[in-house]
């Protein structure tokens, strides 16, 4: 088994995670309270609402997040990919229940030990913020598209998403950036809840998307995208980037 510092050197998303512009020192301190940690797809990583013990990076795969509402329902309000931060920090509980959509590899920290050192490490504490204010960023966005995306722009810019997300960590399957293949993490009834929509309007969308050679489908549930910049302008046709 690889060491913290092995994994941490090797470890393909650190510097877009919140380690990543860490100092040697700062780094070494964190990876003294950091655990590796594998989840299987459809299992619990926190409950809402519920006392947290842990904070994490994703290293691989995606988590799903949702919200319960009082007559039982779900509703899917984001999801994590690699190099995001799972955990809501200086509270208790945690804000959604989270599960793993996939196969999933965490990188953990003790909630207790990872806030003394949001303290002692400003630009540990940076970091987070950083990344707190780019998935407020993502929400706002994500609101537009709800409100104000017609069914064809929702899919697209879902897949646009995606495909972005894979390129950034690097698992897009090619050299050339305007490419991606990825596993879709949701299930077309999962998408359809994520993206307001109705399971037969997500396919059609999709049926379309692949009639214009948009995308191509492939064993299961992986998705190629032979144009990034192609199918964000469906996606965006006023320049909304949703990254």
């Amino acid at each position: 088994m690889a060491s913290h510092d092995e994994r941490c050197a090797s470890c393909a998303i650190r510097h877009q995670a919140i380690c990543g512009a860490l100092s040697d020192e700062e780094l070494t301190a964190l990876n003294a309270i950091a655990h590796f940690r594998k989840v299987r797809a459809g299992q619990t990583v926190m409950a809402d609402s519920e006392p947290s013990s842990f904070f994490g990076n994703v290293l691989s795969g995606a988590v799903k997040l949702t919200k319960m509402m009082p007559d039982g329902r779900q509703q899917i309000v984001g999801l994590l990919f690699p190099s995001d931060f799972l955990g809501r920090a200086f509270s208790p509980d945690a804000p959604y229940y989270a599960e793993a959509a996939s196969d999933v590899e965490l990188c953990t920290f003790p909630r207790t030990e990872f806030e003394r050192l949001l303290k002692a490490f400003p630009t540990l504490e940076h970091r987070l913020l950083e990344h707190t204010l780019d998935e407020l960023d993502a929400s706002r966005e994500w609101m537009l598209l709800l409100g104000r995306k017609n069914a064809e722009e929702k899919v697209a810019s879902f897949l646009v998403m995606i495909a972005r997300r894979a390129r950034n960590v690097g698992c897009a399957g090619s050299g050339n950036l305007d490419f991606a293949r990825f596993a879709l993490p949701l299930s077309r009834a999962e998408t359809a809840d994520y993206l307001g929509l109705t399971i037969e309007t997500v396919s059609r969308q999709i049926t379309r998307l692949r009639a214009r050679g948009l995308i191509s489908l492939e064993k299961g549930r992986t998705f190629v995208v032979p144009s990034i910049r192609a199918l964000a302008q469906v996606a965006e046709p006023n320049g909304t980037r949703l990254d």
